[in-house]
């Protein structure tokens, strides 16, 4: 099932940078504000289908753009999940930090994982119990045991309606508080990354199966643990995700935990609290009155 997989990978990558040669030329469309589609996502996405069901014609399909498909969906033991392109920002604007991402769940259990970029022609894929690799090269998440040494990433709010306030909140408890933060605008890639040691931790809110599924099983594979804020490890559909190695992860659920939809009630009224003063020292200061 791996080696199919994989196949689908490379497949969905050569579309990309075909079209990636001519980016003026790929056809755009907005499923809501700042959140995009292209004819080749669309493009990938069949192609990846196409391929996984000529060999596994019962298997379910969940995909980023088609939604549940194929097979018995949702009631299939056996469901793909795709990100035919995870980074379609990044594409449109021929930045190179994209990816396709396809996931096999077994019964509920992420079991086989492709992570394929296509602008270096890295190809990530683990098997569950069998480890995490990059190309040929098995991979270790990082050994850093100190959250002020580390190179985290996470993702910006880019949606109407996203929490921006909060998240600002979130980037200004840690920040401080680590080497680094980035925003290299694909979740599966920034999961990949934290795989093979590239960065030390991974956080982000409003992520959906897609973006994350292959993701976590790189992490675990290569000695990571990655769940929700609060750490609890059924995190797939309650979007939100954190990944890094057990230490650094245990210091990243201790400042980020009670920015989480599942913190207790004493942790989200501080937040609240917090969020609430600083509005007030907003308004209150010289610069919010144009002095």
């Amino acid at each position: 099932m791996l080696n199919v997989a994989i196949k689908a990978a490379r497949t969905a990558g050569t579309i990309i940078n075909r079209a990636a040669l001519d980016i003026e030329s790929v056809r755009v469309a907005a499923k809501q504000t700042n959140d995009f589609v292209t004819e080749i996502d669309n493009a990938a996405e069949e192609a990846i289908i196409e391929t996984l069901l000529t060999a596994y014609p019962d298997h379910g399909i969940h995909a980023e753009e088609s939604g549940i498909q194929a097979g018995r969906g949702r009631e299939a033991d056996h469901v793909w999940i795709i990100d035919p392109l995870d980074g379609t920002t990044n594409f449109i604007h021929g930045f190179p930090v994209y990816c396709v991402s396809i996931a096999l769940q077994i019964k509920g259990v992420i079991d086989q994982a492709v992570i394929y970029d296509p602008t270096r022609n890295d190809l990530f894929f683990a098997s569950k119990g069998r480890g995490a690799y990059l190309n040929d090269r098995r991979i270790r998440v990082g050994k850093r045991t100190q959250l002020k040494d580390c190179l985290l990433s996470t993702g910006f709010p880019f949606r109407p309606g996203d929490a921006m306030k909060p998240y600002l909140a979130m980037l200004g408890d840690i920040m401080p508080r680590c080497a680094g933060v980035r925003r290299p605008g694909s979740a599966a890639l920034d999961l990949a990354y934290v795989a093979a040691g590239f960065s030390d931790g991974f956080f982000e809110k409003g992520l959906a199966p897609w973006d994350a599924a292959a993701g976590s099983l790189m992490v675990t594979e290569a000695g990571g643990l990655v769940g929700n804020f609060t750490g609890e490890a059924d995190f797939l559909d309650q979007k939100e995700c954190m990944a890094a190695n057990p230490r650094i992860y245990g210091q990243m659920v201790g400042l980020l935990g009670k920015y989480s939809k599942f913190a207790s009630a004493g942790e989200k009224a501080a937040v609240r609290q917090a969020l609430a003063s600083d509005r007030a020292n907003t308004t209150s200061s010289p610069d919010a009155h144009g002095e």
